[in-house]
């Protein structure tokens, strides 16, 4: 690391380890009262309590010190000035314009991108209101009733995420359908659920050239064609791209055709016309409400001074673990069945962005960057690998998002899911010792040798670290909150790790051999000369299959 200020400041959090070797999370709380009070943010209805964590004040403060040692609030206006923040693929990252409900000018790269944004916002949201109110018709004059967005990484995982948390909000008489694979299982399983003379398909690709999307994007224009005749394609097809001409080649309407920018990433991209699915199923002004959403976002991460700033504590906290702790995963557990799909796009958003091993300058990156991120929905997942986190060998901090209140659910059943989520996080900090084990087996009437043998088994060690989210109800406007809340805490790491969040040249490699195999995969005499020996047995033994 041949940043000295950071240095500094790492070297001072690597010091401070040391005073937490005898004290636990429980010993916390025991000796300070006002923890929770001083440990916690509130934004509106969504309070952040961060106080189950291996944390003090002298932590705080040393975080702190790091962040403004890597010029965070330096970086953030850069960012917010839409200045080039992108290096690699000299571009800004301006998505933040596009949940701008103001109008007020928005600069990316020295121009005003505010009347451009709010033009195809409005012509993209009067389309999703003519599909959702019947005013835009099928082929045959027919209202639509379901809507397959056809895409991949962010063209899905976000609109996919967004319309199963929002699904109390969509209309009853549309469905909703996301197609993302290039397996052909994908779509083959999702054209046998929907009728095609009642369905729109919105194809979304931000080069209209991306593999998955286009080869499932000419499967399903086929499938229109043999059931409705060519003369349909353009009544059933919409498009999300930055390439216009190409979409006109594929037989979609310039009405039927939105647009997004090149300053706009993929998995960025759900604020944009990428969210037209959305859209169409939960209307415009719930749309806009999810924009203000990340608008609130956008104003409390400029606005509020770094040690109350949500995204800045949920970024060093994580930075603490992964530096210092040697954490290498974080947990995201929704007690929310229709956040199910939250997990896997903050899988995208994070581990796309700040999986790099190089910093801004190309050298090696001097220390360990993004963390793998996974989840399920609780009460499911404490049945499934949290058995991990509560006796395993490595420490997993979690993030639980509780609402207050459910939507379209039996009220009667809530107070049981809370109870469950409050429960997890105070068993992972606390945890039970050995004597309290052996109170409790012994109560149960057990003898020393059964204790003996079982007390082991059923200690927790405890010190386990957890933050809370907790808020009202999960609104279109919390959950545009909540994915703001992540963006910029990804932007924060990227700052202190002086890496790029915005490229993704990790994932092209794989693409150009896919390219590449493509033919010798699907042509049974093509050479294999010149493959690695395990890729050629395998297309030989693939071969071989499929003449059995």
């Amino acid at each position: 690391m041949d940043r000295p200020e950071i240095s500094e400041a790492f070297f001072a959090l690597e010091a401070h380890l040391s005073d937490f070797h005898d004290v636990t999370i429980a010993d916390l709380f025991t000796k300070d009262a006002r923890r929770f009070a001083d440990f916690h943010v509130v934004l509106d209805d969504l309070l952040f309590d961060f106080s189950k964590h291996r944390i003090d004040r002298t932590t705080l403060k040393l975080l702190l010190d790091l962040a403004r040692a890597a010029k965070l609030e330096e970086r953030r206006a850069v960012l917010f000035a839409g200045a080039t923040i992108n290096p690699t693929e000299g571009r800004a990252a301006m998505h933040m314009a596009l949940r701008t409900m103001s109008g007020v000018p928005m600069q990316v790269q020295g121009r005003d991108v505010m009347p451009e944004v709010l033009a195809e916002r409005h012509k993209m949201l009067a389309f999703a209101e003519a599909v959702r109110d019947g005013g835009l018709k099928t082929a045959a004059g027919e209202r639509f009733a379901h809507v397959v967005n056809i895409g991949i990484g962010g063209s899905d995982l976000g609109p996919a995420m967004a319309a199963r948390a929002l699904s109390p909000f969509v209309a009853p008489h549309l469905d909703l359908h996301f197609v993302a694979n290039v397996d052909g299982a994908d779509l083959a399983d999702t054209l046998k659920r929907v009728d095609l003379a009642r369905t729109l398909f919105v194809v979304s690709s931000k080069t209209f050239t991306t593999l998955e999307t286009m080869t499932n994007a000419r499967a399903a224009r086929r499938a229109v064609i043999d059931r409705l005749g060519e003369a349909a394609v353009p009544a059933h097809f919409a498009a999300v791209s930055t390439a216009p001409k190409e979409v006109a080649a594929f037989g979609i309407p310039e009405d039927c055709r939105f647009l997004f920018w090149d300053w706009v990433g993929g998995r960025y991209s759900l604020w944009s016309s990428i969210g037209l699915s959305l859209a169409i199923g939960i209307g415009k002004q719930n749309f806009e409400d999810f924009l203000r959403g990340g608008e609130d976002v956008d104003n409390h991460f400029t606005t509020t001074p770094l040690a109350e700033n949500i995204p800045v504590l949920m970024a060093l906290i994580e930075i603490w673990y992964r530096d210092f702790w040697d954490c290498a995963a974080q947990a995201v557990i929704p007690y929310d069945q229709r956040l199910g799909r939250f997990p896997a796009y903050l899988q995208q958003l994070e581990m796309e962005s700040n999986g790099k091993s190089v910093d801004l300058s190309g050298a090696a990156a001097g220390t360990s960057t993004g963390p793998v991120i996974f989840g399920e929905p609780g009460t499911n997942a404490q049945h499934a690998f949290f058995q991990l986190f509560h006796q395993g060998t490595e420490i997993v901090p979690v993030d639980f998002l509780l609402a207050a209140e459910p939507l379209a659910s039996d009220p009667a059943q809530h107070p049981l899911l809370v109870a469950n989520c409050l429960a997890q996080s105070e068993a992972l900090f606390r945890g039970r010792t050995r004597a309290e084990v052996e109170a409790k087996l012994r109560a149960q009437g057990l003898d020393d040798e059964a204790i003996a043998a079982l007390a082991p088994h059923k200690v927790f060690e405890g010190n386990r670290p957890s933050s809370t989210f907790l808020y009202k109800s999960l609104t279109p406007r919390t959950l545009g909150r909540l994915i703001a809340l992540y963006e910029h805490k990804v932007f924060v790491q990227s700052v202190i790790w002086n890496i790029d969040p915005f490229d993704q040249w990790g994932v092209e490699l794989g693409k150009e051999l896919a390219l590449r195999l493509a033919p010798l995969s699907a042509d049974p005499a093509a050479d294999t000369t010149g493959l690695d020996a395990s890729t050629a047995g395998l297309l030989a033994h693939l071969r071989a299959l499929r003449k059995t």
